[in-house]
């Protein structure tokens, strides 16, 4: 089920993506959100299996699918819009709120866990029935966040690029011409971004190594915690959400750092380290011998992946023209993540059944090392942006 909504987040990415370019970033913001609430509460209220049979995991399924159709398309449209939004010379520092708030749901997620689990509910109330209510919550934050989308104001980008595409229709009509590809406006959609293929390379080697490395760091340390390095479940929930919460407030200083010195610089830290550092970390995280020793490589490694994390959405934003610049932040990371970050911990999970653990360490450091190579041969974003300057 977990990894179906990645399967599903291309389409998203497209979808969406499309929309935003073509109907405005707020407008796919809001869209995104509404598709999560509706996947959110149909997991929250579908009956079970006894009441309805097979109907039952149909519905999840297509709770799942919603869910990773609204992720796929969120990512590019708040990518946009942060980068298009934000002041020239800090552009890293607003774009890096993206993870942030991707890390504070993550963290609020495991507090409603906890609470349930130790304050509230029993383990037969929380299987029963109380796994519910993270996903009712949930859809009534995205109720929220979709009344606040409402009141935001449409990126000036967007609406410089709608401005000019209306006024070269204006003169296509009072010359009696006929549009077509090529005359007027740039292209859009996916015809558009193939006019992009070196832009469309660079997202999706950009995002090799820095998806995995954020998944398996995240996602997978703490079931890596529990089945090979020895922690009990509630020790390793635990150091896993403290180092998470150092990770969020690194964010912003790793984007302010962007501003300063450059994107590419940045990433060829995450580049280097990464590759260098992932194996050794892995290793010593197998054999830590106390939940501080633990906490401290997790948060060495976070830190390192911090390279990419604060900045990939600003540098995705500054590749593309207006026109497709939604689509093209997108749809190649939705692609990549489907095929890399999504299958993380399926990979390191098959990697220990057959006795050969050591060699997901390995996986994510070549991956880590062909985006290095990205990194040496993209140009610096921050100085080429092809975002209006403000």
């Amino acid at each position: 089920m977990f990894a179906l909504g990645f399967l599903v987040r291309p389409l998203g990415g497209w979808l969406l993506g499309r929309y935003a370019d073509r109907r405005g970033r707020r407008r796919a913001l809001i869209g995104s959100v509404y598709l999560m609430c509706l996947g959110s509460l149909l997991v929250a209220v579908t009956p079970g299996y006894d009441r309805i049979g097979i109907a039952a995991p149909v519905l999840l399924v297509i709770a799942r699918l919603l869910q990773g159709l609204s992720v796929g398309g969120e990512y590019g449209a708040s990518a946009t819009y942060l980068s298009e939004i934000a002041i020239s010379r800090h552009r890293g520092f607003y774009s890096s709120f993206q993870y942030v708030t991707l890390i504070m749901g993550q963290l609020l997620a495991l507090g409603v866990l906890v609470l349930l689990q130790r304050v509230f509910l029993d383990e037969r109330q929380l299987h029963d029935w109380g796994w519910r209510i993270p996903f009712a919550i949930g859809a009534l934050c995205a109720i929220a966040t979709a009344v606040l989308r409402r009141g935001m104001d449409e990126s000036p980008a967007f609406r410089s690029a709608a401005a000019d595409q209306r006024t070269a229709a204006d003169q296509r009509t009072r010359a009696s011409q006929v549009p077509h590809a090529g005359q007027g406006a740039q292209r859009g959609g996916l015809r558009g971004l193939l006019d992009h293929p070196r832009e469309v390379l660079t997202v999706v080697g950009l995002t090799l190594g820095g998806t995995l490395s954020f998944y398996t760091f995240t996602t997978y340390t703490q079931k890596f915690l529990a089945n090979t390095a020895g922690f009990d479940n509630q020790t390793a929930a635990a150091v896993c959400a403290l180092a998470m919460l150092v990770f969020m407030l690194l964010q912003p200083l790793v984007g302010l750092l962007s501003d300063c010195v450059g994107r590419r610089p940045v990433l060829l830290a995450f580049g280097v380290l990464g590759t260098i550092c992932t194996v050794p970390l892995m290793r010593a995280l197998a054999t830590a011998a106390s939940a501080a020793q633990a906490f401290i490589l997790i948060v060495a490694a976070l830190a390192i992946v911090s390279g990419y994390t604060a900045v990939n959405a600003v540098v995705k934003a500054e590749l593309f023209p207006t026109e497709v610049r939604a689509l093209g932040v997108a749809f190649p990371y939705a692609v990549t993540v489907a095929l890399f970050g999504g299958s993380a911990e399926s990979v390191a999970l098959w990697t220990k059944s057959i006795g050969h653990e050591g060699a997901f360490y390995w996986y994510v450091s070549a991956c880590t090392a062909i985006s290095l190579i990205v990194y040496l041969v993209m140009p610096e974003t921050r100085k080429h942006s092809r975002i209006p300057a403000d």
